[in-house]
């Protein structure tokens, strides 16, 4: 499958911003079951200075300056991304959990390693008791450790009711955990938070999801959002992805912007600014379909 994504960021300011420095993950990333073809920045106001880099996770980044005096500026991303259907392996047949966990103590190999550094506290996901506690149903002694976290992925979709008024980015988990709200970002986050607890390795990963309108009604430009989800490392396997919002492993319909330990470090835009008194901002999302399934 094909898809044409479009991601505008509007910042509407009251006062003159008199300069802009901003970094952006606006371009989708090269993975397994994933390819960009190709990738657009447009700005309403031309950067002073921009520049492209790879970040430290391996994701596409952005850099640019406006130094001219502005009360709007919008970005637009246009990314034309092919998504192949990528399997995961069969819950049963992944190592036991508890195994994971003592390896990613004691192994050397490069792979774990790398996957190691996804085990430590960061700023959006703190490890806690709560959070063990909450985890520990889905992993008694010795179960394989995609059934635990399918199973720990479910138990968040049921407890769990979406609601984008209940929190905010500063909200705890422990927080999201006493309310039962929140919205993908929070579940995510929740979720990462529940395996760093147990001692496994989970990352955090940004990007879009094609959405259906409901029935009978036409689809609308802009309807579609952005969307967080996460992977959990599996040793022989490598990073497998599973989605609580929607109770799901990800699959064509989900698009990948960037990883990293939490939002955080994968935040589509933030940046600082001289100036402004405060703003105003408006995302719109959509991901259009252009074609059938790929050869």
């Amino acid at each position: 499958m094909i898809y044409r994504v479009t991601h505008d960021t509007t910042y509407d300011y009251p006062y003159d911003v008199s300069i802009s420095h901003n970094l952006a993950h606006l371009k989708t990333r090269e993975c397994p079951g994933q390819t960009c073809l190709g990738h657009e920045l447009k700005f309403s106001i031309p950067p002073a200075v921009s520049g492209s880099q790879v970040d430290y996770f391996g994701n596409p980044v952005t850099y640019f300056t406006v130094q001219e005096p502005h009360k709007t500026l919008k970005v637009s991303a246009i990314n034309i991304v092919e998504i192949h259907l990528n399997l995961a392996p069969l819950a049963s047949a992944t190592q036991p959990w508890d195994e994971v966990r003592d390896r990613l103590q004691s192994a050397r190999d490069l792979e774990t390693v790398d996957a190691c550094q996804f085990l430590f506290d960061s700023p959006y996901v703190k490890t806690d008791e709560a959070l063990r506690t909450y985890a520990s149903p889905s992993f008694p002694p010795g179960r394989p450790i995609l059934e635990g976290v399918l199973d720990l992925t479910q138990r968040i979709h049921a407890d769990f009711k979406f609601d984008p008024t209940a929190t905010t980015t500063a909200t705890p988990l422990t927080e999201v955990l006493r309310l039962r709200r929140g919205v993908c970002q929070d579940f995510a986050h929740l979720e990462i938070g529940c395996l760093r607890s147990i001692g496994l390795a989970a990352r955090y990963v940004s990007g879009y999801l094609e959405t259906d309108p409901p029935p009978g009604k036409a689809r609308l430009v802009g309807a579609d959002a952005s969307h967080a989800w996460l992977s959990v490392f599996c040793p022989g396997h490598g990073w497998i992805d599973v989605d609580p919002t929607n109770n799901q492993i990800p699959g064509e319909r989900h698009i990948v912007l960037a990883w990293g330990r939490d939002y955080d470090d994968v935040s589509p835009l933030k940046g600082v600014i001289l100036g402004g008194g405060g703003h105003q901002l408006k995302v719109a999302v959509d991901v259009e379909p252009i074609n059938g399934t790929s050869s």
